[in-house]
């Protein structure tokens, strides 16, 4: 393949307004806060990306992207021509990528469109893995709503074929147990479900005692306490006979040697902007598979259609290790996506491939035309 010149590299701030607001232990949002990035090159291609940068996941945020993008964005357009390149540059910069995923992820998902763009590739064709196809199984996925609120949308779910859920604890027992109680109600013990607690408590005995008092039997419970943990959310695990899915507490590939020893245990949950970027999650997904560890293909609240076609990416090349997957919610909750047709899951949360002729085109194959 032609070496590549990027002539540009250009990042902006993107929000977009959300239909509903969505809330968690960690925080509330009622639009995205995202970084897009565009890459050029000298031959009049160009590629795209997005990330989320959140302080309570990563540390980071706009402010402290925007410094990685102003300290490294002259080197990037001068250095990287080709997928090598890229590798080779993450590889001499992995600590620092390390303390930034997300302000890495948006550029390196915009230069691997790039280079994909200008070979005239998929973006799986240029990394070499198999092309794109299938249908992916999505998770209901509810946030910490008023008791109403909670049951209209879990009722819109099951009405729409869901069985697999996850929903965002509380931390109140009385308000926690209405909803584990509509759950029950509705899904007359058809449905799978795990709860995510983003960190709510300091100690694993608090948490195990307020677990075991909403009586329901969790597939997995994901981050009860607080992060890197992982002797305490065994406990949690062990106590709730019940996988734990570490979200918080993995976001590098070197911390699966602490759970390779158990990996029955555990569940990782992917999400490619916390990863930092495409490269960085396929290694996460393909060591972790060969260790036995299931996968979370996982997403950031907020994302656009372009960070839903990356995850695809992530998910395809896991495929029998994947247990659950997150996201592609389009405008279900945004009230515009980037791109028209939205890639979106339909009925019983399945995305089908075939329903989305131009992923077979350059790149990550989606129009967009003016995301920001």
């Amino acid at each position: 393949m032609v070496p590549v010149k990027i002539q540009r590299l250009q990042l902006e701030p993107l929000r977009i307004p959300f239909k509903v607001a969505f809330r968690h232990a960690s925080a509330e949002r009622a639009e995205t806060s995202s970084v897009w990035v565009d890459a050029v090159s000298t031959g009049g291609f160009t590629g795209h990306g997005e990330s989320c940068p959140r302080p309570y996941v990563t540390g980071e945020t706009l402010d402290s992207v925007q410094a990685f993008f102003a300290r490294h964005e002259a080197a990037l357009r001068a250095d990287l021509f080709d997928l090598a390149s890229v590798r080779a540059w993450m590889s001499a910069h992995e600590k620092e990528l390390d303390a930034n995923p997300a302000a890495w992820c948006a550029i390196e998902l915009a230069i691997v469109e790039l280079l994909a763009n200008e070979g005239g590739q998929t973006v799986e064709a240029s990394l070499s893995l198999p092309p794109l196809q299938g249908r992916f199984q999505y998770s209901a996925v509810l946030g910490d709503a008023d008791g109403q609120a909670f049951e209209a949308v879990a009722g819109q779910y099951v009405r729409k074929g869901f069985t697999d859920f996850k929903f965002k604890l509380s931390g109140n027992l009385e308000r926690d147990r209405e909803k584990v109680a509509v759950l029950q109600r509705i899904g007359k013990g058809t449905l799978r479900v795990r709860a995510d607690a983003n960190n709510f408590w300091e100690r694993a005995d608090e948490a195990i005692l307020f677990l075991q008092a909403l009586d329901f039997p969790f597939f997995a419970i994901e981050e009860p306490i607080h992060a890197n943990r992982l002797a305490e959310l065994a406990q949690v695990g062990d106590a709730l006979h019940c996988k734990i899915v570490l979200d918080e507490s993995f976001v590098r590939n070197n911390q699966l040697d602490l759970i390779r020893d158990a990996p029955e245990r555990w569940l990782i949950n992917v999400r490619v902007s916390k990863m930092g970027g495409l490269l960085r999650s396929l290694e996460v997904v393909n060591d972790a598979r060969s260790s036995g560890v299931g996968i979370v293909v996982g997403a950031q609240v907020g994302e656009t259609s372009l960070l839903t076609r990356a995850a695809l990416t992530v998910a395809h090349a896991a495929r029998n290790s994947v247990v659950a997957q997150e996201g592609a919610f389009g405008t279900f909750l945004l009230e515009r996506d980037v791109c028209d047709p939205p890639l979106m899951f339909g009925e019983g949360g399945v995305l089908d491939i075939s329903d989305y002729p131009s992923l077979a085109g350059p790149g990550f194959g989606l129009a967009l035309p003016d995301p920001t």
